[in-house]
């Protein structure tokens, strides 16, 4: 199961780290790191059209490896110590009516804690010359801009917590992992593709990351499946709140980029 998960991560968010490792070593032989800038959502396309059309592309295509993780977890099922695990949706604490608010209320608890961090961790290292210069809205004024920053906000949420929160932490936890052993890792895997905005967005994903794995031991619920499914194939996983308060995050700062400019000292 390790292997399948270093294939999946390779394919997503894996990938994504080595290119910010060497976009941070492109940016820093170029010259000091506080003069560099880092563009987020960048038109793909002068024709808005063709710009919007490449936009959801690229939104729908990066969500196939959350598509391939949840294929994977329901094929468990099929494995051998597998038959009395629940549906994958329930093992990743995915819940209607009550459940479902109080996995809301706990993502905009987290938005406001890690969103007030975020921006601290951001003027500090804009301050340190640590961070480059974030620039989060470059689509243009077009009609569809704001509803293409929040879909690439979800995309985000989804993409990002699906994979560590949930598929992650369920196969590193089957492989025998400790519990805080797989919440660091993955809180440096969560850094390291945010490295080419710099040492100060490193240093503030592995941060979110100690605290989304500290929060889910104490949020996640017993699951059903039995000692031996748990044991086999990995514990659930309750990803909601993490995908919540990731969307919330990333839509306030797509759609008012303007807050980091006033927290950036050299601004």
């Amino acid at each position: 199961m390790l292997l399948e998960a270093l294939v999946v991560v390779a394919l997503s968010l894996g990938e994504s780290g080595v290119y910010a490792v060497v976009r941070l070593l492109d940016l820093v032989s170029r010259g000091p790191l506080a003069e560099a800038q880092a563009n987020l959502n960048v038109s793909a396309n002068e024709r808005p059209w063709f710009d919007l059309t490449y936009q959801l592309l690229g939104i729908g295509f990066a969500l196939v490896p959350v598509a391939l993780a949840l294929l994977l977890l329901s094929r468990d099922r099929l494995l051998p110590g597998g038959a009395g695990l629940p549906p994958v949706l329930t093992r990743l604490g995915v819940a209607g009516g009550r459940a479902a608010g109080r996995d809301l209320g706990r993502g905009v608890l987290l938005f406001l804690v890690i969103g007030a961090g975020t921006l601290a961790v951001y003027a500090v290292g804009r301050g340190l010359g640590l961070t480059a210069q974030i620039s989060t809205d470059n689509l243009g004024e077009r009609w569809w801009t704001v509803p293409v920053l929040v879909l690439a906000a979800a995309k985000n949420g989804l993409l990002e917590e699906v994979l560590l929160m949930g598929y992650l932490r369920i196969r590193l936890a089957a492989a025998g992992w400790s519990p805080w052993t797989v919440i660091v890792v993955l809180a440096v895997l969560r850094g390291s593709y945010h490295l080419y905005q710099g040492v100060g967005p490193f240093v503030g994903n592995v941060a979110m990351g100690l605290i989304f794995g500290w929060c889910a031991l104490r949020w996640e619920r017993p699951r059903a499946g039995g000692a031996q499914g748990t044991r086999v194939h990995g514990p659930g996983s309750a990803v909601m709140p993490f995908v919540w308060a990731h969307i919330i995050i990333d839509i306030v700062g797509f759609t008012a980029p303007g807050i980091l400019h006033l927290v950036d000292p050299t601004a």
